[in-house]
């Protein structure tokens, strides 16, 4: 439950033409595709000397929101004077659990398995720990250095440094603070729902995960193309085109109101195709109508997929989530301009009736052409590939979708990297990566489901979440205090953004049993507590009567009125804050947005511990301590941002 925990946000318009509510469509690709194809000069195969590594996904550009890059410059200074004779040495920073430092040079014991027997002048790795130590040059960053166990160099940060470098964030915005990647541009294929089926639980994952994904990329300067590959395509559209015109002899007839549920539609269509021959016989020459693209078949396929889109629209309106639909007709010109570019690199086999591609260590071969020569999966997966590393000049390209595609994806890539369209192997650009998450369970341990056991919906479930919200702060009296739109857009808040961190605060790659209750209460790990944590903050702020932007401009030396941490709690809150940069960092390597969610529930632990030990307002170190606290609500808010979380302001 809530509890006693009430919102207010700031206001939000609700105007539908706001551009993260909008849901843009491209229609399927008429012009020569295979002409593109053709003409394309880029040789991705030839691309291995232009390909840059991505061992650390940091550029070499200055970034001091990143303590840990910022660290690296240094001790590759010491590195290079310890060890001149090898090259290929790179620091090994991270930062430290215990209490002997707050980071950690790690490459004394790697460096002397390198060195010993070269006739080095060093013992063991305590003393090239001591070296590295010792060859560290002058740096403002640096309170004290220490050498532990077999050569690490704990390294502990100057309080002094960390105040100047929280407080220009606060001045500079935290912009400057962002991830700097080696990558430009990238492609998020995410949420990917089929036309004429309902969105459901389980596309939750792909589109928060997708979503959340794109907002890290962007946060850190990345141009993000965010694309929504619908199943819009394909031999079930026969017997919904055929069913259709069934029900609706008369084209004008047929409109939204008129066809009701798409999912019930769907329904009664399928269970004429698999009980009447006569009907599945018409259902199958609908589909090669389809594809030979006669009119009257290509607007009633437009028509199921308009309605479908109005459907989709609702749930990416509650999440708040901006999608650029391509989906697999925009692909299908394509296919044989790639399949013939494969088959002229001697990869496309025969086997069977059917064309395929052999995959080295997979008993099973890559099917591009079936045996009755329809396209399927894997070819329309080939040639977005091939449309988004050659058309598109996209780096990076990932993908969202549940575990059990693992295969299909690797395969995929594999192909691609035969052909040379993808970096040999994942650390040089372009790569490709699978993004993989597990099922939502019900409290039975099994797929989440209705009572009748059909699968939940989507935009059901997050209208309960909003609710229940509302319930509780009605029963709070808020709607006597508040307007209706101020009541909604809370509960919204609330009730989508517990949602959202419900899920997103699980590793990805496994279930989670879905809860109401739990989701919703305002202790412990949830959207909820940290929504609250959030608000509080503000009020601090608000209730000290200060103006924190003129506060902000005080200066960045050391006068009267600038940010300190003195405090041991002032300390350990502010080295959190400056482990910011490196988590986004660490949670885009990895690609998971979890990352982003234990950092952001340490973050409020830490501060709950400093306002609990450190007087705020009234105290001789209030404008400091307020500073502070407007740092720790500043990387909240960006956090909730990169999960797709609004945060809620008042209490």
């Amino acid at each position: 439950m809530i509890g006693s925990l009430t919102f207010l946000l700031a206001p939000v318009s609700s105007s539908s033409s706001s551009p993260f509510l909008s849901l843009h469509r491209l229609s399927c690709f008429h012009s020569s595709p295979s002409d593109i194809l053709r003409a394309t000069t880029r040789r991705l195969a030839l691309a291995a000397t232009k390909t840059r590594s991505i061992t650390s996904m940091a550029t070499e550009e200055e970034n001091t929101g990143n303590v840990k890059r910022e660290l690296e410059k240094v001790f590759d200074l010491a590195l290079k004077a310890t060890v001149p004779n090898e090259t290929d040495v790179r620091p090994l920073i991270a930062a430290c659990t215990a209490k002997f430092g707050d980071y950690q040079c790690n490459n004394a014991m790697g460096l002397w398995s390198k060195i010993k027997g070269k006739g080095t002048e060093f013992k063991g790795p305590q003393p090239v720990g001591q070296a590295i130590m010792k060859n560290l040059p002058p740096s403002e960053m640096i309170e004290s250095c220490s050498v532990a166990g077999p050569g690490f160099v704990n390294v502990v940060l100057s309080k002094n440094w960390m105040a100047k470098n929280i407080q220009k964030m606060l001045v500079d915005g935290i912009e400057t603070w962002a991830p700097k990647l080696r990558v430009k541009k990238a492609v998020v294929d995410f949420s990917s729902p089929n036309i004429a089926k309902e969105m459901h639980v389980g596309h939750l994952r792909s589109t928060i995960i997708g979503d959340s994904l794109a907002r890290m990329l962007e946060f850190s300067n990345v141009e993000v193309l965010r694309r929504n590959h619908v199943g819009d395509w394909g031999t079930q559209f026969g017997m919904l085109i055929e069913y259709l015109f069934e029900k609706f002899p008369n084209s004008e007839d047929a409109n939204e109101t008129a066809i009701g549920e798409l999912q019930e539609f769907y329904r009664r269509s399928k269970n004429r195709f698999d009980s009447d021959p006569a009907f599945k016989e018409r259902a199958q020459q609908a589909v090669v109508r389809l594809q030979s693209g006669e009119p009257k078949y290509h607007e009633a396929w437009a028509q199921i997929c308009e309605i479908s889109r109005k459907e989709f629209d609702k749930v990416y309106k509650r999440l708040r989530v901006d999608l650029e639909e391509k989906g697999e007709s925009f692909y299908n010109p394509y296919i044989p301009g790639v399949i013939d570019e494969l088959s002229k690199q001697g990869l496309v086999e025969d086997s069977q009736g059917a064309r395929v591609i052999f995959i080295e260590g997979v008993n099973i071969p890559l099917i591009i052409v079936k045996s009755d020569g329809g396209f399927n999966y894997a070819s329309t997966d080939l040639a977005a590939l091939w449309y988004r590393l050659n058309e598109e000049k996209a780096e990076w390209i990932i993908y969202v979708t549940d575990v059990g595609q693992q295969l299909h994806f690797d395969m995929v890539f594999s192909a691609a990297k035969r052909a040379g369209w993808l970096s040999a192997d994942d650390s040089t650009y372009p790569k490709a990566s699978h993004v993989g998450f597990g099922l939502v369970l019900g409290e039975d341990g099994k797929r989440l489901r209705t009572r009748f056991s059909e699968v939940v919906r989507l935009v059901d479930l997050l209208d309960e979440a909003k609710n229940r919200s509302k319930a509780v702060l009605i029963e709070r009296g808020k709607d006597k205090e508040w307007t209706e739109e101020e009541l909604e857009q809370t509960a919204e808040a609330v009730g989508y953004g517990a949602a959202k961190y419900f899920d997103l605060k699980n590793n990805r790659l496994t279930n989670y049993t879905f809860s109401f209750d739990q989701m919703l209460n305002d202790k412990g790990n949830t959207a909820v507590y940290l929504l609250y944590a959030h608000a509080r903050i503000c009020s601090i702020i608000r209730k000290s009567g200060k103006d924190i932007e003129e506060l902000k401009k005080v200066g960045l030396v050391f006068e009267t009125g600038s940010l300190v941490l003195d405090h041991a709690d002032e300390r350990a809150l502010g080295l959190h804050l400056l482990h910011f940069s490196e988590v986004i960092e660490e949670a885009l390597t990895n690609l998971l947005p979890n990352v982003v969610c234990e950092y952001l529930y340490n973050l409020s632990e830490y501060f709950t511990r400093f306002y609990s030990n450190c007087q705020v307002v009234g105290s001789a170190e209030e404008t400091s301590r307020l500073l502070l606290c407007e740092a720790t609500a500043t990387v909240m808010r960006k956090c909730f941002h990169l999960l797709g979380i609004v945060p809620v302001y008042k209490i």
